[in-house]
């Protein structure tokens, strides 16, 4: 008889642990709680009147504490490269927005239905600091440093489709590993999105992204902008970098490398 493979750890169990510490520790009698318990993460518990309870050990609270910690490193690494990328674009002189919340329209789910409608979150968008509304180029880019969150933004072709919507181009960003690969390859990422690549502080095109004509911009979006404070900084990027390549363009022949300086 062999030993059995260790029990693989994800984020499903962190968060049905935090779930049991906040409760009253019923249990849920799943295959979650059966690993948990395996792994001496959960406990069973037997009240005086033969209720059974799980409770959290302190394998399990440190467990938690270990997650919360690698999510926070995390979001630092998101936030880290969300600030490169909408800096280079405000060095670009465009008009940079992060946390906006915009609404896009979807088509609809079968022929002759009516369009859907869905909020978003780009991490980066932006437009060319223009008064001519066919000149704007609106433009989304997805930052992405965690290979689960991308595989998990792959199973989400609504999202997708939203930052199309909103954007003439759609870029995803991909970060590193702690190890310094790549999160994912460029031909993972869907073709209708292009895609770059964060390392060694620097952002490199690895496939340009389908550009769309965007006439105007809908209403709702403007109200969004103007309710919403670009970055600083713009008017003096504008003046000072006015003959860099724009972000969103690249040579046909020799893609760019845009430093984060």
């Amino acid at each position: 008889m062999t030993d059995s493979a260790p029990i693989q750890l994800g984020r499903t169990h962190a968060r049905r642990l935090r779930e049991v510490y906040r409760s009253a520790g019923w249990p849920w009698q799943d295959v979650l709680e059966v690993e948990l318990l395996a792994a001496g993460l959960l406990e069973r518990q037997r009240s005086p009147q033969g209720q059974e309870t799980v409770r959290v050990t302190d394998a399990g609270l440190a467990h938690i504490a270990l997650a919360a910690a690698v999510n926070r490193q995390a979001k630092s690494a998101h936030d880290a490269l969300v600030d490169a990328v909408a800096q280079a674009l405000v060095r670009d002189g465009r008009l940079v927005w992060t946390a906006l919340s915009l609404r896009a329209r979807l088509d609809p789910t079968e022929p002759g239905g009516k369009a859907r409608w869905k909020l978003c979150e780009p991490d980066v968008f932006s437009i060319r600091n223009s008064s001519v509304q066919g000149y704007l180029e609106p433009v989304v880019h997805e930052i992405k440093v965690s290979r689960a969150d991308f595989l998990g933004d792959l199973k989400r072709p609504d999202k997708r489709q939203a930052y199309l919507d909103i954007g003439g181009q759609c870029w995803y960003v991909l970060g590193c590993s702690a190890r310094g690969l790549p999160i994912a390859h460029a031909d993972e990422v869907p073709h209708e999105c292009g895609v770059m690549l964060w390392q060694e502080q620097r952002l490199h095109v690895l496939r340009m992204a389908p550009k769309r004509s965007v006439p105007a911009l809908p209403f709702a979006l403007w109200m969004a902008l103007a309710k919403a404070t670009p970055l600083p900084g713009y008017t003096q990027a504008a003046v000072e970098w006015a003959d860099q390549a724009m972000l969103t363009d690249a040579m046909h022949q020799n893609p760019p490398v845009f430093d984060s300086k």
